[in-house]
């Protein structure tokens, strides 16, 4: 039987395939206020906004493409059970070739109705006026600030089972996703993927950090993984 490995994602995932990310200088939220644009009282407020804002992103999304380190998990799968944990609202994971991803946040190509129900597919700009079929207004499929994580029972489930867990790109600061970590057995090995990385190596707690970019240290520890695997 194939052991799990268990691989929780953020933004200095996706960083080097050139999306801009929450926590850099120069980031995804600089000249609005978060609440603004990732909240249901921002939305309510000022909805051309939000639409537009996630209209950008939607256009910048569809012109970058998976980077190496996404390529890299992929090859996990010829030797392990692999999910992939992500609170990032791209589909790069997928694009490279992982076929288990969920996605904590939500997803940049799909929008649901604002009276509830399940997300569809949605590639161009969604603009006030797009109804659902039942004649309501569609919004982005986003987990905004103050909302239910709906996928989060599922991703602590997930990760109890856990033989390897491997975390990249997140500064494991940002709640309830950072909580996941708690839920991983005691004994399983933790590699933290990260080149500012907010925690230490613990190898009481068989936990590895590994300060790089996910380019350059994913294909590190994806290799050492398959190489103790044969």
């Amino acid at each position: 039987m194939k052991k799990n490995v268990v691989i929780l994602t953020g933004a200095g995932m996706s960083a080097e395939s050139g999306l801009n990310t929450f926590r850099d200088a120069n980031g995804l939220w600089e000249g609005h206020d978060v609440m603004e644009v990732a909240s249901p009282q921002g939305f309510s407020k000022n909805p051309e906004l939000v639409l537009e804002f996630y209209n950008q992103r939607r256009r910048q999304l569809q012109q970058v493409s998976p980077n190496i380190a996404h390529k890299a998990l992929v090859n996990l799968e010829e030797r392990f059970k692999v999910t992939i944990i992500t609170q990032n609202v791209d589909d790069l994971h997928e694009r490279a070739g992982s076929s288990n991803v969920v996605h904590l946040h939500g997803e940049l190509l799909k929008v649901r109705s604002t009276n509830g129900g399940q997300p569809i597919p949605w590639y161009n700009d969604l603009n006030l006026g797009n109804y659902c079929q039942n004649g309501h207004q569609l919004r982005p499929h986003i987990v905004w600030f103050g909302e239910e994580v709906p996928m989060m029972g599922k991703a602590k489930e997930i990760t109890s089972m856990a033989d390897f867990l491997i975390i990249i790109g997140t500064s494991m600061q940002v709640y309830p996703a950072a909580s996941l970590i708690d839920f991983v057995p005691t004994q399983t090995p933790i590699f933290f993927i990260d080149p500012r990385p907010s925690i230490k190596s613990n190898p009481k707690r068989m936990l590895q950090v590994i300060p790089e970019k996910a380019t350059k240290g994913v294909p590190i520890v994806v290799a050492d993984l398959i190489h103790k695997a044969i």
